[in-house]
């Protein structure tokens, strides 16, 4: 599988995951729990897909471990204060936050799983 395969079937899932976990959210926190849930699922998302980018042009060059580095620090920093951004103007509920950013690790660990079940 290909990483832009991979990035892909994340991103469906994740997106369709992200509409269960938005319903309920809606169901028991109202709209900021909905909207919590949506901006989670955004937010890793996004996320997600600078990391793949930055990986794949990284891989081919000869000294870019330093640009990494740097990259990678830039990613948390935009990261956090788009979270903290999102709880401090009080738009979100921050456990539908929550809820929404652990969309992405279900959808990574049941994608590896299901390559390890087809390669044995």
């Amino acid at each position: 599988m290909t990483p832009s395969e991979l990035v892909w079937r994340v991103t469906r899932d994740v997106c369709a995951l992200g509409v269960a976990l938005g319903l309920a959210g809606a169901w028991l926190g109202g709209a900021a729990g909905a909207l919590g849930v949506a901006a989670g699922i955004a937010l890793a998302l996004g996320n997600f897909r600078w990391l793949v980018a930055r990986a794949c042009a990284s891989t081919g060059a000869g000294g870019a471990r330093a640009v990494w580095s740097v990259g990678a620090g830039l990613r948390f920093v935009a990261f956090a204060a788009a979270c903290a951004g999102v709880l401090a103007a009080g738009w979100a509920h921050p456990v539908g936050l929550v809820a929404g950013l652990t969309a992405l690790p279900c959808a990574l660990v049941a994608h590896g799983l299901r390559s390890a079940r087809q390669e044995s």
